[in-house]
C-alpha cells in the first residue's frame, strides 16, 4: 500500500507518499508530473516514515541543511535512478550542471558522450523533489531552467540554501517557464 499526506511548505502544498518502508513521493501539488509515480488506490494516512519526510523539510525550510534523510526508494528506468543517484551527490547550496551530470553517466557507462538532454529529461522526472534535489541542477551558461516545480520556486530554493545567484539567470523562454 502506498500512503500519502500533505505537507503546508513555505512555497505552496507538497503531496508526499511513502510505502510503509521508504518515501516514494514529493511533490508540490500541481507541478509537472505530479504524483505519476502514484498508484491509483492510496491511503491518505500519516505513518511515522511521512512524519520523518515532514521534519526533514521542516529542518530544509527553516534554511538550514538536514542532517538526516529519510530511506527513499525511486523505482526509475536504470538511467533515471544513475540521474537520482548523482543529484543525491550535489551538497547543500551547490548547484551542478546538466552537462556536468551527463559527463559522470558517460563515464560510469564507459561512452564518449552523454547527451545533457536526456539527463535533463531524468532529472525533470525526479520523484522525490528536495530530497533529491534536481533544484540545483542548472544549465551550463547559468540558466535556471528545467524544474517541474516552477522557476520561481527553484530561484527561492537556491537563495534558501545560500547560493550565489549573480551567476544565474531566468531564461526568457523554455522549460523553466
Amino acid at each position: 500500500m502506498i500512503y500519502t499526506t500533505e505537507y503546508a511548505s513555505p512555497l505552496g502544498v507538497m503531496t508526499l507518499s511513502c510505502d510503509g518502508e521508504a518515501v516514494t513521493g514529493a511533490w508540490f501539488n500541481g507541478q509537472r508530473y505530479f504524483g505519476r509515480v502514484l498508484p491509483k488506490e492510496t491511503e491518505k494516512k500519516e505513518t511515522p516514515l511521512l512524519r520523518d519526510a515532514k521534519r526533514w523539510l521542516d529542518v530544509y525550510f527553516s534554511g538550514r541543511e538536514p542532517d538526516f534523510l529519510p530511506p527513499l526508494r525511486y523505482d526509475q528506468t536504470p538511467f533515471r535512478k544513475a540521474v537520482c543517484n548523482i543529484m543525491l551527490t550535489i551538497p547543500y547550496g551547490k548547484t551542478m550542471t546538466y552537462g556536468e551530470i551527463a559527463e559522470i553517466i558517460a563515464g560510469q557507462r564507459g561512452v564518449e558522450k552523454m547527451s545533457a538532454q536526456a539527463v535533463g529529461g531524468a532529472v525533470g522526472h525526479n520523484p522525490i523533489s528536495l530530497m533529491i534535489p534536481c533544484h540545483r541542477v542548472v544549465g551550463t551558461s547559468g540558466s535556471l531552467t528545467g524544474y517541474g516545480g516552477g522557476i520561481e520556486r527553484k530561484v527561492r530554493l537556491l537563495e534558501l540554501e545560500g547560493v550565489d545567484m549573480s551567476a544565474f539567470f531566468v531564461p526568457k523562454k523554455g522549460t523553466a517557464l
